[in-house]
């Protein structure tokens, strides 16, 4: 499927996203869904999420500000999903920062998703080779990971997704680079983890590795429109949203942002 077809599926079905993501990124994650076209659900209840999962077209799982309950809710949301045959997203957040947060992630990462997105570092810290990241931040490069992302995408039969200045994204056999966006992507907190919830209503309507592809390229046309408006952070999250909202299928027709490798 290409990136047109991919999104005028999203656009027609709407399809409802279930987001258990970190407090910082609620809203933003909420909104980004919204103006792509999707609806947005941010549970995280012990109670309800194995019942929500069935009713939704993804599970999307940030693991950004953990609790006990919270990690509780994330495993029985990852069974449900995997049970109901839907396709989930991890976001490993700074998951090697202490340990209790790089058992949770493995934890996640051996029930199974359909797609794990995180920076270089997080990518590289999660296929066992060394990483310097600090915190969320990554302090590796995109290229830096990409032969990690190739032998966890193997191992885990999942697609992984690298973002950075240029994104890399592989199912280990394919692979492509996804170029565009804006250098104010990453003053705006938590605009990564909106983009595993965008990553989540794509993976509803498509394949999974062109479901991730569709996600990052309308991301990165979304922040190139904003950028040549925005002043700074605060206003290119506003650009940001607005321009989500007005991309059109046709706008992602020729898929120039996208070489496939």
């Amino acid at each position: 499927m290409k990136t047109d077809t991919i999104l005028a599926a999203l656009h027609s079905q709407a399809p409802l996203v279930h987001c258990i993501t970190n407090y910082v990124a609620m809203n933003i994650a909420a909104n980004v869904v919204l103006a792509a076209g999707a609806s947005p659900a941010m549970l995280h209840a012990t109670e309800e999420v194995a019942d929500f999962v069935p009713l939704c077209g993804a599970l999307t799982i940030n693991i950004g500000t953990l609790s006990s309950s919270w990690v509780t809710a994330m495993q029985k949301a990852a069974d449900a999903a995997n049970a109901a045959g839907k396709p989930w997203v991890l976001d490993p957040v700074a998951h090697f920062a202490t340990p209790y947060r790089a058992s949770v992630a493995q934890d996640l990462v051996e029930r199974g998703p359909t797609i794990i997105r995180g920076n270089a570092s997080e990518i590289l810290a999660l296929s066992g080779a060394a990483a310097a990241g600090k915190g969320a931040d990554s302090g590796d490069s995109v290229a830096d990971a990409q032969i990690a992302a190739t032998h966890l995408a193997k191992a885990q039969g999942c697609v992984v997704a690298v973002t950075g200045e240029i994104d890399f994204v592989t199912d280990g056999t394919r692979s492509a680079h996804i170029s565009g966006g804006c250098a104010l992507m990453p003053k705006v907190t938590a605009l990564g983890c909106s983009l595993t919830a965008l990553m989540g209503a794509f993976a509803s309507v498509a394949p999974p590795l062109e479901a991730t592809v569709a996600a990052l390229v309308m991301f990165a046309q979304a922040g190139a429109q904003a950028g040549t408006t925005a002043q700074g952070p605060g206003s290119f999250q506003v650009a940001f949203l607005d321009a989500l909202s007005q991309i059109k299928p046709a706008d992602l027709a020729d898929d120039t942002r996208v070489q496939w490798l």
